[in-house]
């Protein structure tokens, strides 16, 4: 079995950086404060008003402590967009923000990146996952094929999809529905909650994929 991930460095490593620079911009910020109150024009005045008000060494643990916090955050968030995949000649799994994708052999006729995403197709053409993540392209080819999977160098069916438009007709109310409510998550930029819509779409039998924040199907 082949395993493709982050490297341990970028796994691990997320939880010390972050926070560590979280911590190092609040203490940036709270050095700064005094001086943005003079810029009557800055935006959040009394957020910064607030943050001179305070008194060592308060201020700086407050500034230390807020920063550090918002980069574990971030760190969180970074994890959950992180994927790893295992290939093996029996099955393909893919497993991201705990949630796990489990493909047969026989369920599984080529695999191929469109762009961030990992997309497997079936012996139909249907698509079985299309997953976000930052792997090496190079590194997931090199697993598949060396599982003896087929690799494709482009999406064999990107002539197909179409821009969805608001009730578009050739949809079930349903699916346009969900169309509508990943338009939203996606203009919110709620990542996970679009990735769960598409796969709730793909249930469906219809398959989406972005571009510039709009949404195509076939």
């Amino acid at each position: 079995m082949t395993t493709v991930q982050e490297t341990a460095a970028v796994r691990y490593g997320i939880w010390v950086l972050c926070p560590v620079l979280g911590a190092a911009a609040g203490w940036g910020l709270k050095l700064v404060a005094g001086w943005i109150t003079t810029l009557k024009w800055f935006p959040f005045q009394g957020v910064f008003e607030l943050i001179t008000d305070i008194s060592e060494p308060w201020a700086t643990l407050t500034a230390l402590g807020l920063g550090a916090a918002a980069g574990g955050l971030l760190a969180l968030l970074w994890a959950a967009e992180m994927m790893s995949v295992e290939i093996s000649h029996e099955r393909v799994t893919l497993k991201k923000d705990d949630k796990t994708f489990d493909f047969g052999r026989n369920q599984v006729e080529s695999a191929f990146a469109d762009g961030k995403q990992l997309v497997l197709l079936s012996p139909s053409g249907a698509e079985l996952a299309r997953e976000t993540s930052d792997l090496s392209r190079a590194k997931l080819e090199a697993a598949f094929t060396g599982q003896g999977y087929r690799w494709r160098a482009e999406d064999p069916f990107a002539a197909d999809f179409k821009m969805w438009v608001e009730h578009a007709p050739e949809l079930a109310a349903d699916v346009n529905a969900l169309f509508t409510a990943r338009r939203k998550a996606i203009s919110k930029y709620e990542h996970e909650e679009a990735a769960e819509l598409a796969r709730e779409i793909r249930k469906r039998g219809v398959y989406v994929k972005d571009q510039k924040k709009r949404q195509y199907y076939r």
